[in-house]
């Protein structure tokens, strides 16, 4: 990985296997958009960046030197050796195929309390709502962190802010539907010390999912989620409707309990096997993958 840095843009070269469109796309985060030249603008960490490919170059305008070495190596998982990781799944054709529609996701570091809000959300409901309703919680709740191509961006609203929402409030403005209380209830719990979602970072993955499935709006599936997208535990597998027919229909060949199936596509993929849930997830999900037709 050679860095160079112009002005505020950060260009990578000789870096394999990262495609924004294959990080962003695949489910694992929700305030990106995508621009009209291909490129992702993202904010995380209370900054908005712009990132795209110029032909293999990664190129990351809006950043410095300094918040590329702080922020953005470890929330693109820069350190990690993506290449070896595929290796683990030589001997699964399935898998390779999955792996080479694919082959540029990244399991991102995302702040903790946002992503466990954000999941939240994502109970039962559609990635484009998803979205909506983050982005208006953003801009009610959290702060200006200024202009980007003309734009106004707006910070993830901290626990302490979100906790004394009104919880009608919340569900008439930023449309939440049923998730208002628990987001709520949620927000108070951290705002109040209760609940220290950042100690959970030294935790292995069975006691974090442990720690997430007691609070409000929380369960398996968005407990495993967290845990793979928030603390970067790769051996977490969650299970919604897309992976559930993709791995019933490329591996199993019959219904399977998600729990059940979670249990086994763990044991199964061994430590990557939340990495082989985002390929299989985006693979299947773009190609209709167990869909009747």
């Amino acid at each position: 990985m050679n860095i160079s840095i112009h002005n505020d843009q950060v260009r990578i070269k000789n870096l394999e296997n990262f495609n924004p469109e294959h990080i962003f796309e695949c489910g694992q985060a929700f305030r990106w958009e995508r621009q009209e030249d291909g490129s992702y603008t993202v904010v995380a960490f209370n900054r908005v960046i712009n990132v795209s490919l110029d032909k293999e170059d990664v190129v990351i305008k809006n950043t410095s030197l300094e918040d590329f070495e702080n922020v953005w190596i470890d929330y693109f998982d820069l350190k990690a050796d993506y290449k070896s990781m595929q290796e683990t799944f030589n001997e699964d054709p399935i898998m390779q195929e999955a792996i080479e529609y694919g082959k540029g996701i990244r399991i991102l570091k995302q702040d903790p309390f946002e992503t466990t809000i954000s999941f939240i959300i994502s109970a039962n409901n559609r990635i484009p709502q998803i979205k909506k309703s983050i982005e208006l919680i953003a801009r009610t709740y959290g702060d200006s962190i200024g202009f980007y191509e003309g734009k106004e961006y707006f910070s993830f609203p901290s626990p302490q802010a979100l906790a004394q929402v009104d919880v009608s409030e919340l569900r008439e403005i930023c449309r939440v539907g049923f998730r208002d209380q628990r987001i709520i209830d949620v927000s108070k719990m951290v705002a109040c010390g209760d609940l220290d979602l950042n100690i959970l970072k030294e935790r292995d993955r069975e006691d974090i999912k442990n720690v997430l499935i007691t609070l409000p709006g929380i369960g398996p599936k968005i407990a495993d989620c967290i845990t793979l997208f928030a603390y970067n535990k790769k051996d977490s597998f969650p299970v919604d409707v897309w992976i559930k027919r993709v791995m019933e229909f490329l591996y199993f060949k019959e219904d399977v309990n998600k729990n059940k199936l979670a249990m086994l596509s763990r044991e199964k993929f061994g430590p990557f096997a939340g990495l082989a849930q985002q390929y299989l997830f985006y693979y299947g999900r773009e190609n209709s993958i167990g869909v009747e037709k």
